[in-house]
């Protein structure tokens, strides 16, 4: 197995010393770095982007090519998980996500 580079993250998360408090940060998807901008517009959507492993990947990694954290968040999006449960996830220009199969009634929770 080849060593990590940096592993401060995990010796903390495993209580171990460390020279020095970890850096990590969420981010609102990155939409401030163009790179970011130039992956997501390579997905097609953002949709795409969240479900393609290689593009999320590449998007998980940008801040950490970037800046000097310690470590990332697997980039996704919470919208994934009702989308799995089949609810159509899709997005209107302007306003945001929106369901092509809302859950409205205790049917649809049953489903």
């Amino acid at each position: 197995m080849t060593p990590l580079k940096n592993d401060i993250f995990i010796k903390t998360l495993l209580k171990q010393p460390v020279d020095r408090t970890p850096v990590w940060m969420m981010r609102q998807a990155g939409r401030y770095l163009p790179e970011y901008r130039e992956v997501r517009a390579k997905a097609g959507s953002f949709l795409d982007l969240c479900t393609n492993p290689e593009l999320a990947c590449e998007v998980t990694l940008q801040p950490l090519e970037r800046f000097d954290f310690d470590a990332a968040i697997l980039f996704s999006d919470i919208l994934t998980i009702p989308d799995a449960m089949g609810l159509g996830l899709y997005f209107s220009e302007g306003e945001g996500p929106k369901f092509k199969n809302p859950v409205r009634t205790a049917a649809d929770v049953k489903k």
